[in-house]
């Protein structure tokens, strides 16, 4: 009996029109600000092709042998990380996936440092405001909860198809490791390092950038390292509004239920995503030694 009075008070209840409000909020901005998005577009493109061209024009071989010698050094002069490297790349130029493979390295380069050029000042905010800390928290959480697909389609609706909406969605995706990381690295300072500091007589930004952020390093590039492999596998899902790269024939692969060239291209991102974590793991692991 409850239940049913339960339902029928709950559908005397209007539905909130969520959709449609999203609908016009998008339409609004597509309309008022579509020369904005026009130019972000334009620019990003230029930009991207731009660093395509030149990755494409370095000769394959001087690539490969540049990323085994980064690999050398990041891995303390051990010879398994560019054995790895060089076998991998070798792999991803023999399956004729090299032009892809730069399309995917301009697209996780760009998303990247535009994540970590915004995740880390708003991380350092978080840190010293409690009220930026409560704002920003539950819109990072939205931001990693919300399923990746929906973020194409905001990313379509401003920039159409192509890189600029691929960068776009992976940078929102790839975001919030680098801004929590960071927040979390000035936290754990300790307050007797800052006290010190404090005590000769240094102004807040010497602090910041001579005790809070070398001390918080490690924590920041464990979420940098996050970031780069999130926008990395977003990258691949924004292949579906035509980011170029390995995602693209992933995709293909899937459409035409071909699971030989899918295995192909996905083992090339598997190589790829192995050999960007384990040299900034070994960047990192070696400077703090």
């Amino acid at each position: 009996m409850n239940s049913n009075i339960m339902s029928s008070i709950m559908d005397q209840i209007p539905q909130i029109p969520v959709s449609q409000w999203m609908n016009d909020f998008i339409a609004w901005l597509t309309q008022n600000l579509s020369w904005f998005f026009n130019s972000i577009r334009d620019g990003g493109s230029w930009l991207m092709d731009g660093i395509t061209d030149l990755l494409i024009f370095i000769p394959p071989l001087l690539f490969i042998v540049l990323m085994v010698a980064l690999a050398f050094f990041a891995s303390g002069k051990k010879f398994g990380l560019p054995v790895f490297t060089l076998l991998g790349l070798f792999y991803i130029y023999n399956q004729g996936l090299w032009e892809p493979l730069m399309f995917t390295i301009t697209l996780v380069l760009v998303a990247s440092l535009l994540s970590i050029l915004i995740g880390v000042p708003v991380g350092i905010w978080m840190a010293k405001s409690k009220a930026a800390n409560w704002v920003i928290t539950p819109i990072l959480d939205f931001m990693q909860t919300m399923p990746a697909f929906v973020y194409l389609i905001p990313a379509v609706a401003f920039f159409g198809i192509g890189m600029v909406p691929g960068v776009f969605s992976a940078v929102i995706f790839a975001l919030p490791p680098t801004v929590r990381f960071t927040n979390l690295g000035i936290r754990q300072v300790s307050d007797e390092m800052v006290e010190a500091a404090e005590a000769f007589g240094s102004t807040g930004s010497q602090r910041l950038f001579k005790v809070e952020l070398p001390l918080a390093k490690p924590t920041i590039m464990a979420g940098i390292n996050q970031t780069v492999l999130l926008a990395l596998s977003m990258v691949v899902i924004a292949s579906m509004i035509g980011a170029p790269g390995l995602g693209e024939r992933v995709i293909n692969a899937l459409q035409r239920a071909q699971v030989g060239p899918g295995f192909v291209s996905g083992f090339a991102l598997v190589v790829l995503a192995i050999i960007l974590d384990r040299v900034m793991q070994g960047f990192n692991k070696s400077k703090n030694d």
